[in-house]
């Protein structure tokens, strides 16, 4: 048997901008994971299997008389799709395909399966393409998992900027531009999977960051899953009318990631803070534009409660729920903050930053 991992993640800062070429992000991974066991089936029969996902619950819309699933909520959706891409791309490569089991095991979400917002659909899709890859005997760098990862749930999820792709196969620190998705689409449809795995992908940029000594990164859980995928549908709907005001915060949020990735190049944990509290202002007025709720009370509690014992907090990915983060210096009484958290029904999630050895 095979077992391949990967691991979850949280954005710093840049969210919602990201989805844009040019702007980048900065995100981290955390040691809770993802598995993803494979072995040759005993018959000619295959088996995927998973012990979180037996149980989970799925969206639907009606649109018109039809009642529509929103598979992007299902796990399996994003296993198929790593599966029939990863075979792809082994079948290009002329590897005979056989039958094997496919077995999920996740940490990524609470004991009573909620989410607590790590990129679990990244995540699995990553352990899958590198368990399969394994089992086929394919030699792979962090490009090719990247490059097959994103477009397997790409393919699914329609939209997102695959920044929790990037942290799930890279780990630890790291700033990150997302790729042309017209182009890819395009690409896609017009060559091999190979060709379009081996080009450079334009605006694609991931760049590993080391943190300042002393700094600490604290994360709370609102104890309130979110839905990114349907958040960022919603400021996808408002992009045309919004242009200027979109312009304007892209830009913002631009400058802001910038600067905090200059904070990790100069070991400046003062200005990473300030920028987190600068990118915390610029998500506000987006969500206030957008109609949309990002901080919700519960979080803003979370960020008052940080601040308050001098840490630097914020909303992490598309907000609505989810977890906030922190960052901290020596001086912090984390005890103390914690403490507070949990009088307030803010649960701390004591993970820390994954780190994976970096192959090209």
């Amino acid at each position: 048997m095979i077992t391949e991992k990967a691991p979850g993640k949280l954005y710093i800062a840049g969210e919602y901008a990201v989805l844009e070429q040019n702007c980048p992000a900065i995100l981290v991974a955390v040691n809770q994971f993802v598995r993803v066991s494979i072995s040759k089936s005993k018959t000619t029969t295959g088996l995927i299997h998973s012990k979180q996902y037996s149980q989970s619950s799925i969206h639907w819309v009606r649109q018109g008389s039809r009642m529509v699933i929103d598979n992007r909520d299902n796990p399996f959706e994003y296993i198929l799709s790593a599966i029939s891409f990863t075979e792809q791309y082994c079948i290009e490569q002329n590897i005979k395909m056989t039958v094997y089991d496919l077995h999920v095991n996740s940490d990524l979400d609470s004991a009573d399966g909620k989410k607590y917002g790590l990129g679990s659909s990244a995540a699995v899709t990553v352990a899958t393409v590198k368990a399969i890859l394994r089992f086929y005997g394919v030699d792979f760098s962090n490009e090719l998992v990247y490059k097959l990862s994103a477009i397997s749930h790409y393919s699914v999820q329609g939209n997102g900027s695959a920044g929790d792709i990037a942290a799930s196969v890279y780990g630890g620190w790291l700033a990150y531009q997302t790729f042309n998705k017209n182009w890819l689409k395009q690409e896609l449809a017009t060559k091999s999977l190979t060709d379009v795995i081996n080009e450079a992908w334009p605006g694609l940029n991931i760049e590993l960051l080391t943190p300042p000594e002393g700094m600490k990164l604290m994360i709370g859980w609102s104890q309130k899953p979110a839905s990114t995928s349907r958040l960022v549908d919603e400021t996808n709907a408002n992009k045309a009318a919004l242009d200027n005001e979109y312009q304007q915060f892209l830009n913002a949020s631009r400058q802001c990631v910038l600067k905090m990735v200059k904070g990790f190049e100069e070991d400046d944990i003062a200005l990473i803070q300030k920028q987190i509290r600068v990118n915390r202002e610029i998500l506000q007025h987006f969500a206030k534009i957008n109609h949309i709720a990002i901080e919700i009370p519960r979080l803003t509690h979370l960020i008052d409660i940080a601040e308050k014992f001098g840490g630097a907090a914020k909303t992490s990915g598309a907000g609505n729920g989810d977890c906030g983060i922190v960052i901290t210096d020596e001086s912090t009484d984390i005890d103390a903050l914690e403490q507070e958290w949990r009088k307030n029904n803010i649960l701390p999630l004591n993970f820390r930053v994954h780190q994976i050895t970096f192959t090209k």
